[in-house]
């Protein structure tokens, strides 16, 4: 079921972060999601720095710290997979 959650929140994650970032990004949905669970990932470790690893109701400092890592990973992954595409593209 781990995983399942996983997956879901990534999901979202990485929509949200599409969604935030101003213009269009390349990368297909499932690297999205990858970069979702990425940033869900390391949203959860800086919460956990930050002493907010589990709260009493909706963790909402979490789930902030959550969406702002989606937002850089996903920002990044697709500037790496649009780099990447057009190098291929262009030797073929």
């Amino acid at each position: 079921m781990g995983w399942l959650w996983a997956i879901i929140v990534g999901f979202v994650l990485g929509l949200l972060a599409k969604a935030i970032i101003p213009g269009k990004q390349h990368s297909p949905l499932w690297l999205t999601t990858i970069f979702g669970i990425i940033g869900a990932i390391i949203g959860n470790a800086v919460a956990r720095g930050f002493g907010i690893e589990e709260t009493r109701g909706i963790d909402w400092g979490r789930h902030a710290l959550q969406l702002a890592a989606a937002i850089v990973i996903v920002f990044l992954g697709d500037m790496a997979y649009s780099a990447v595409r057009g190098k291929k593209q262009h030797h073929a």
